[in-house]
């Protein structure tokens, strides 16, 4: 999730381990450790962009490197600043320990993906809980985070974990009723589903975005979970086929290599742009959740040498049209 998520999750379970003579200290060791795993985006190449993509939410979020992030935070700050806070290193080592634990586990509540079982497996686990910022979420554990701060109280910490575990609750009952909205309407056009996706859209756990692959391509569509279900029809779009798709693609070069590397990335769910035939998008992500319009993607290049990289993108402009279009879908507003 965005930093200040795991910043102050990370801070409110220090805190809800911590005593009043600790808090201070244990929510500033929270607050930095809960951040720690993301300083692997620093991993990247010039010359490779797809590079952090292999890197980022691998070793530094799986639960074997726990103890060591745990460490080399409670080292470092021990070591800056033990004669300022007299705790004693076990105190230390014990709120940066589960602070960074926080951060790997509250990544894996959202749909990028996180290697958790690093170097066991590379598999991306996502639990599609969350979005990968969400405000409701936040904003009650940043105030809670802040009042226990304040009055130096483990109570209001740990109202802080519950609303945490509370949210995450209620994303996977959402979860669970969007795969059976999406499970039915594949029944009812006679589908034969191969997976389903389903996921939050953005910054809500109301506004789903649902993704079923049959043989023949993937269908989008967007189900609304109120009181009462309402689906939003969306787009079908057809399975990437490289041999159809990019005829000229040598299929020993880097461009093909960058290929596999993004589905596997995008667990699979690639497809070509219908719009833009050279680039490829990961139809997990976008803004409209019955749209096919990619947050990132990949573009090759047939003019491109064997050795030359995809080039990768990520598309995050929003115009007012379509955020008008995405919040008239989230309140059920008709044009």
């Amino acid at each position: 999730m965005d930093p200040l998520s795991q910043a102050v999750v990370g801070a409110g379970c220090a805190q809800a381990l911590s005593n009043k003579k600790h808090f201070i200290t244990a929510t500033i060791l929270g607050l930095l450790a809960g951040m720690a795993a993301d300083l692997d985006i620093f991993i990247r190449s010039d010359e490779d962009p797809m590079l952090f993509l292999e890197f980022h939410r691998q070793f530094t979020h799986s639960l074997l490197f726990i103890p060591i992030g745990g460490l080399l935070c409670a080292g470092l700050f021990h070591l800056l600043f033990r004669k300022k806070t007299q705790l004693a290193f076990r105190w230390t080592y014990l709120y940066a320990t589960v602070a960074y634990a926080s951060h790997g586990l509250l990544d894996s509540c959202t749909s990028y993906g996180t290697q958790l079982f690093w170097p066991f497996s590379n598999h991306r686990v996502s639990w599609d809980t969350i979005s990968i910022i969400d405000p409701i979420f936040t904003l009650p554990v940043l105030f809670l985070v802040v009042l226990a701060t304040i009055k130096r109280s483990r109570r209001i910490a740990i109202y802080a974990v519950a609303w945490i575990l509370l949210v995450q609750s209620f994303g996977l009952i959402q979860n669970q009723r969007a795969s059976a909205v999406g499970y039915q309407l594949a029944a009812e056009r006679g589908h034969q589903v191969i997976r389903l996706n389903a996921k939050p859209s953005f910054a809500n756990q109301l506004l789903w975005r649902v993704v079923y692959e049959t043989k023949e391509g993937f269908y989008i569509d967007a189900v609304r979970l109120g009181l009462k279900t309402e689906i939003i029809p969306g787009q079908f779009i057809r399975h990437l086929n490289i041999a159809r798709d990019f005829p000229w693609l040598d299929r020993y070069s880097q461009q093909a290599k960058d290929i596999e590397r993004f589905r596997w990335f995008s667990q699979g769910y690639i497809a070509l742009d219908p719009k833009r035939p050279l680039r490829i998008i990961d139809i997990r992500y976008s803004l409209m959740p019955n749209e096919t319009l990619g947050l990132w993607s990949i573009w090759l290049s047939p003019n491109a040498s064997p050795e030359a990289y995809a080039d990768y993108r990520m598309d995050r402009d929003i115009d007012p049209r379509q955020r008008k279009e995405f919040f008239d879908l989230l309140f059920q507003q008709s044009n």
